[in-house]
């Protein structure tokens, strides 16, 4: 299962080079430290820190993929009052 996870960490970063989104980097940053959590014993305590790492990341990855609202446009001044007739 680690070779997934290191395999996905390569695919992903070739995307980044070519794409240079860098939101890319907090998804490479999940696989990695998912591929380091897998690799160590369930004893150890950097296994957990690592995963601890892993929902870091994908929280900020959320965070960082959510629509963004464009600005409001600046109020249109009033129309001019009306002479009455």
């Amino acid at each position: 299962m680690t070779g997934a996870f290191v395999g996905a960490t390569i695919v992903a970063l070739l995307q980044y080079l070519r794409v240079r989104d860098r939101r890319i980097l907090l998804l490479v940053a999940m696989f990695l430290l998912q591929a380091v959590a897998l690799s160590l014993d369930w004893w150890n305590v950097w296994r957990d820190l690592s995963q601890g790492g892993v929902c870091l990341a994908g929280m900020a990855l959320v965070f960082a993929l959510a629509p963004r609202h464009p600005p409001a446009p600046p109020p249109s001044p009033e129309p001019p009052p009306r002479e009455p007739a």
